[in-house]
């Protein structure tokens, strides 16, 4: 944990899911002027393809596009706090946006190189494997322009991903000795630290089909048909179960599953646009789970993870923030200003030693201020895929 607030320009932390991969996909249902059943409608240069989200559809306005930066331009018409997904083959992630409440529109552009089908998928609720369809791209086309200070960023993010999954590996390690040695007491302190390098990268090691769930999925997937395995798991055990029969293999699946993420994360071919939208997404992820306290339901170490999301999209701005300076000034000091004051309002959180308070602590007008905190520093991470994807 820093020992002092990091600042945007000199945080090296980071996340965000890999896009140089293949193709799209989508989810559609039929409706007039939409993509549904028997439709192939094919999007054009001019705009974005919509996606219109419901509790019960996904309507894109278009189920092919030609390879380059797509723009899917995502509206939540239900009733319910949406997610929209497109996935490589295996359910590999290759562009996201959650926490898009009813009445919101969000944008996700991703860039295509190749052809092939992927797919898109919208989730009401935030649950399921969603509501899904496949999606072609077509043609080929060259990496957006990358210029020097993109490529630096390129090279610095990717770096810093190659550390945190060493470190990830390494403090899950000693995590997982001490729940087989049966220590509790260093479990549960082990516990939120061995997390941290997971929160700040987590889009990229997330991204791995299956391999997320099994890692970081909270009890809800045994209704998706899902063991209960990994971090949550192990938590659950420690605070509320007590070490079962079987927390020992639990734990030596959890380091098996670590080692596999963080060796492919090593292998993920980045691009400028992938990480801008990672910042944002990161911070979709203190707002879907973290900021509701429902991340740690047992242990309620959610400020922890929290810490590690916000560190990792500002790691993220960090490596950017030469690109963001160039061409739109006046955002990158939006982006000081904001992270600033959202760092001061969660840390006001920590204790001298270090360690924050549980989440169950916190009055509900502290969870306000951190809410309204996070909110005003998304709002400007939102700008920053569009001046990146913009030379």
């Amino acid at each position: 944990m820093p020992s002092t607030r990091p600042t945007l320009g000199r945080l090296a932390t980071a996340g965000l899911s890999a896009l140089t991969l293949l193709a799209l996909a989508a989810c559609s249902t039929g409706s007039s002027g939409a993509v549904g059943s028997g439709g192939a409608a094919t999007a054009g240069s001019s705009g974005p393809i919509t996606v219109s989200a419901t509790d019960t559809e996904c309507i894109l306005s278009a189920a092919t596009a030609a390879a380059g930066t797509l723009t899917f331009a995502v509206s939540n018409k239900g009733t319910k706090v949406n997610e929209f997904y497109v996935y490589a083959a295996g359910d590999r992630i290759v562009g996201e946006v959650e926490n898009i409440t009813p009445g919101l529109s969000r944008e996700l552009k991703i860039e295509v190189t190749e052809p092939g089908t992927l797919t898109t998928a919208c989730k009401p609720g935030m649950v399921g494997d969603g509501i899904r369809a496949a999606f072609t791209v077509t043609g080929t086309a060259a990496p957006g322009k990358t210029d020097e200070k993109v490529a630096t960023a390129i090279a610095a993010y990717t770096t810093y991903v190659g550390q945190q999954a060493d470190a990830l590996v390494a403090q899950t390690g000693q995590f997982v000795a001490a729940v087989k040695a049966g220590d509790v007491a260093t479990a549960k302190a082990l516990y939120p630290k061995a997390r941290l390098p997971w929160e700040r990268i987590e889009p990229v090691a997330a991204s791995f089909g299956d391999l997320d769930p099994k890692v970081d999925g909270r009890e809800d997937v045994v209704a998706e048909g899902m063991a209960f395995t990994g971090y949550h798991r192990l938590e659950k055990d420690l605070w509320v179960d007590g070490l079962q029969a079987d927390s020992g293999a639990m734990a030596d699946q959890l380091l098996a599953d670590v080692t596999t993420v963080a060796a492919e994360a090593k292998k993920v071919q980045l691009t400028g646009l992938a990480i801008a939208s990672g910042a944002k997404a990161l911070l979709d992820e203190v707002a879907t789970g973290k900021v509701t306290g429902e991340e740690e339901r047992y242990s309620h170490t959610d400020l922890w993870d929290f810490q590690g999301n916000v560190e990792g999209s500002a790691a993220a701005l960090d490596a950017l923030k030469p690109v963001i300076q160039a061409r739109q000034p006046e955002l990158q000091t939006a982006l000081d200003t904001t992270y600033q004051a959202l760092w001061s309002a969660l840390t006001a959180h920590r204790g001298a030693t270090g360690d924050y308070v549980a989440y169950t602590a916190l009055t509900p007008d502290q969870v306000k201020a951190l809410s309204v905190a996070l909110d005003a520093f998304s709002e400007q991470v939102a700008r920053v895929p569009a001046v990146v994807a913009t030379p």
